[in-house]
């Protein structure tokens, strides 16, 4: 497989962190099946607020090896286009996902998350299932 750009939520952060054995986690079944992977600076600043001050150098480590993306002026124009969309099914997510995926459907990037039932709601965003 050619090597392809992914968003990866702060679900899969979350898998790997927690995972015993790294290997099972999704976020290392995504690098090997060849996808380079970013994150949202959202998902950056979830990470960072929930982490305690034990877990920082883990997550350093963990995140300077990524690339983030920006939740910017596009991105932002894009959530309110989905939350639109949400409002009328009466089916909104969670602000932090919302974010997420419009910073991934801005820069044409599939999302690879383990929250599917929130994201899936999403008309023009696509999953990455692993």
């Amino acid at each position: 497989m050619e090597n392809k750009t992914i968003v990866a939520d702060t679900s899969v952060l979350i898998d790997f962190f927690r995972k015993t054995n790294k290997e099972n986690s999704i976020w290392i079944k995504l690098f090997d099946e060849g996808y380079d992977i970013v994150i949202s600076s959202v998902t950056h600043y979830e990470i960072y607020s929930g982490a305690t001050a034990e877990q920082i150098p883990f997550w350093k480590n963990i995140l300077q090896q990524v690339s983030v993306i920006t939740f910017d002026a596009i991105a932002a124009q894009s959530a309110v286009t989905i939350n639109n969309m949400l409002k009328r099914k009466r089916k909104q997510i969670d602000m932090a996902d919302l974010f997420i995926a419009a910073t991934a459907i801005s820069n044409e990037l599939p999302l690879a998350t383990l929250n599917q039932k929130h994201f899936e709601r999403i008309d023009g965003l696509s999953l990455i299932t692993i």
